[in-house]
């Protein structure tokens, strides 16, 4: 598989090594000092391009790989208010972009968890929930998409619970997220559910980047054939 990789900082230099064990091609690379080579991608007959880049270029890098006719892989969080946007291009254009908050097999399987439980607490309000999320200090944006994730997937199954805010605003509609940014820390996600008698709190630690990586490679070996607007729950089936 011939792949383009925008974006060739930590995570796109993991992605690359597992690619090139794997026996796949990078044939393109783009970051921050040659963002106009991404006009090359048809040059370089690339099958699918994978993109971990910055919130403020991760929607035109985006939409020209759709323009092209590639199929995208994008990982960037930060830019999602202009998601609509993007989709409704796809559509139009018949192309393939596959968006994940988080590629790790673990984490999606946590985002589920997540899900369940919330439907569970649901039906006890004295209850109060929180959350915390940890990452690098490289990561700009805050909170992460992975604990956006999490807190659209609270909502979701709380009525009670209208919004994320973070930093925490105190109200009781609102889940307070907290965010910390500790050198070489891969990711932490903890949620809380507490009230005057206890505690019920889940949890999920990366260890390394490899698991969003390689997790982000099979993705891209599975969707370069397919149309449409994808996600982690077409790719694993749940």
């Amino acid at each position: 598989m011939r792949i383009a990789l925008l974006g060739y900082g930590k995570m796109g230099k993991t992605i690359e090594k597992i690619a090139i064990e794997k026996g796949h091609e990078i044939v393109l690379k783009t970051d921050k000092d040659n963002p106009e080579d991404i006009s090359h991608l048809n040059e370089h007959a690339v099958d699918v391009a994978i993109e971990f880049t910055q919130p403020d270029a991760a929607f035109e890098n985006i939409r020209h790989c759709i323009e092209a006719g590639v199929p995208v892989v994008s990982g960037t969080t930060g830019w999602l208010q202009r998601k609509g946007e993007i989709e409704a291009y796809c559509q139009e254009k018949n192309g393939t972009f596959f968006y994940a908050s988080n590629f790790s097999v673990g984490v999606n399987i946590f985002f589920k968890l997540n899900k369940f439980l919330a439907k569970m607490m649901g039906h006890y309000p004295e209850y109060n929930i929180a959350m915390e999320e940890i990452h690098h200090t490289e990561k700009k944006d805050a909170p992460s998409g992975t604990a956006i994730t999490l807190a659209e997937g609270i909502i979701e199954n709380i009525p009670r619970k209208k919004k994320w805010a973070q930093p925490p605003d105190g109200t009781g509609e609102s889940i307070g997220i907290t965010s910390k940014r500790i050198d070489q820390v891969p990711g932490t996600h903890t949620i809380t559910y507490h009230s005057v008698i206890d505690t019920v709190e889940i949890i999920h630690t990366a260890k390394t980047r490899v698991g969003f990586a390689s997790g982000a490679l099979m993705v891209a070996e599975w969707v370069k054939d397919k149309k449409g607007t994808l996600t982690m729950d077409d790719f694993m089936n749940i």
